[in-house]
């Protein structure tokens, strides 16, 4: 049975001259073969890196050129230049970040005095000549200039100043450079096991204990190390921020590291473009001889080349050509419409590194209708939130309370009555908060309607509303009071005073209840005409 069965598989008379295909059996995968596109090793990906780097050899290996090239784009680069401004004006603003005081009192109502005492005060030390230590800047320019680094440097770093050197107030900022902070300054093995990394010196658990800066001037070097001079710095007298984007990262990197090389080579493309342009404006030309024609060699020594023609380009002249001589365009058609389309998708991915709004980077409002704006501002601010608060976290909140402790001690607040508030209750008077800016949207009146809506139905409070749109909700109130007594002074009616305090703002015009006046006159609800009050 078994013999007829192989005699049968054999092939017939018929199929003698046929090839017979083996079966199609899939192969097996060999071991270790990898699942992800992304991983495999072949032509397409030679080049590509395949081993991990710590943060440290990241930074050390590319922060110099990353933050050369970055500074050079803010000074030549239109959209650089635009970036930064853009990152100034949402995460500053006008005001910067506004205090708020918020001390209580024993019986745990907010204390109006001290509160009114601490934010005179800081608003008094804010002045550029008792912040700045060279007395140049305000808190509000220091604010700004730091932020105008972070786009090319990622980081920017500032030192307490204490005592004579701080100027009148005992307190002040020393803006400091990131580049002095040298990055590939490292050193192992340092007593009680600590290290430096890029410029900074670590316990051996990672807390960093100093900050590491380059002085040309080696009598005033705390420490030298391969023939160069560092002035060591206490890392409790530095606020050094940025983004942490990897593990262990100990420098920031500049935030225009994804976009710079299309920015680059963008700016390259947009001035070859309009190079071509002008030459093509101009009608370059060459003047070509028929056979027989041309000029001569006007001797030997012009090795047997002959002498050029040229004819200068005038608007509105024509030349007359000679005989034997024709003009030849050069033609440069470039650029032509489809300039506009690359420009745009390269600006696209430009904005998506720099993680800021195209339209509002390439200042493009074409084919923009509300919604499309209004959803991709939303998602940007939401950045910028994130930015503010993080700032006012790490550097913001830490100035206010070195400020506040110095500025007790040495007496420097001072209640309407002439007191002093005494710095021990200093956790006390720690109790504070940081306004940051906010945005008016492009459609107001449905945004006050909801904020209306949303108080009255208990959503948010009053306060919350007032914050969120960038003031501090005790001025608003004070004015608002302000507003009230001025009004009762000029001898306007409570009762109209109430209406209009009361009034929704839904539409339509306050109702006024009536007030009885002289026999001849009536005060209409919601009127134009005015009265005289008994």
């Amino acid at each position: 049975m078994i013999g007829k069965w192989f005699r049968r598989s054999q092939p017939t008379a018929a199929d003698a001259g046929q090839r017979i295909a083996p079966p199609m059996i899939a192969p097996a995968r060999r071991r270790g073969a990898r699942l992800y596109q992304a991983a495999q090793a072949d032509r397409v990906t030679s080049g590509w890196s395949t081993s991990p780097l710590p943060a440290d050899q990241i930074v050390r290996r590319n922060w110099r050129a990353l933050v050369a090239r970055s500074r050079e784009q803010l000074v030549n680069n239109s959209y650089a230049k635009a970036f930064q401004r853009s990152v100034r004006r949402n995460v500053i603003g006008q005001k910067g970040f506004i205090l708020q005081a918020q001390v209580q009192g024993a019986d745990g109502k907010p204390d109006a005095d001290a509160n009114r005492a601490i934010e005179a005060a800081f608003k008094k030390w804010s002045k550029a000549k008792n912040c700045d230590v060279k007395g140049v800047r305000s808190f509000l320019q220091i604010q700004k200039t730091l932020v105008n680094g972070l786009p090319s440097d990622g980081e920017f770093m500032v030192r307490h100043v204490y005592g004579r050197d701080a100027g009148p107030w005992g307190y002040g900022l020393q803006i400091l450079d990131p580049v002095n902070c040298p990055v590939d300054f490292d050193e192992d093995r340092r007593p009680n096991g600590r290290f430096i990394r890029a410029g900074i010196e670590y316990t051996k658990m990672g807390r960093p204990v100093y900050y590491y800066f380059h002085t040309l001037d080696v009598s005033q070097s705390d420490y030298s190390h391969a023939g160069r001079a560092f002035i060591r710095v206490p890392a409790d007298q530095i606020i050094h921020w940025f983004e942490e984007d990897l593990v262990g990262q100990k420098r920031g990197l500049p935030w225009m590291a994804t976009a710079l090389l299309r920015m680059r080579q963008l700016d390259q493309f947009e001035r070859a473009a309009l190079i071509n342009a002008r030459e093509s404006a101009n009608k370059l030309g060459v003047i070509e001889w028929d056979e027989g024609f041309g000029p001569e060699p006007e001797s030997d020594d012009d090795d047997g080349e002959a002498a050029e023609v040229e004819l200068s380009s005038e608007a509105g002249i024509y030349h007359e050509m000679l005989q034997g001589q024709r003009l030849k365009r050069v033609e440069s058609p470039y650029p032509n419409g489809e300039m506009a389309v690359f420009s745009k998708h390269n600006l696209r991915g430009v904005a998506s590194g720099l993680g800021a709004a195209y339209n509002d980077l390439a200042n493009d409002l074409e084919g923009v209708n509300l919604s499309s704006m209004r959803h991709g501002m939303q998602a940007e601010r939401d950045r910028w939130k994130e930015l503010q608060e993080s700032l006012i976290e790490s550097f913001i909140s830490e100035v206010f309370e070195k400020w506040l402790e110095y500025s007790l001690i040495a007496g420097k607040i001072t209640l309407d009555n002439g007191a002093t508030l005494s710095p021990r209750h200093l956790s006390k008077y720690l109790d504070a908060t940081f306004h940051a800016r906010r945005w008016d949207w492009m459609d107001p009146s449905k945004d006050v309607k909801a904020d209306a809506d949303a108080v009255e139905n208990l959503f948010k409070s009053r306060g919350q509303v007032i914050r969120e749109r960038g003031r501090n909700p005790r001025d608003v109130y004070r004015e608002f009071a302000e507003d009230i007594q001025a009004m009762k002074d000029e001898g306007i009616p409570p009762e109209i005073i109430a209406a209009l305090i009361t009034a929704k703002s839904k539409g339509g015009s306050p109702s006024v209840p009536a007030v009885e006046t002289d026999p001849d006159e009536t005060i209409a609800g919601g009127g134009n005409d005015s009265a005289q009050a008994e």
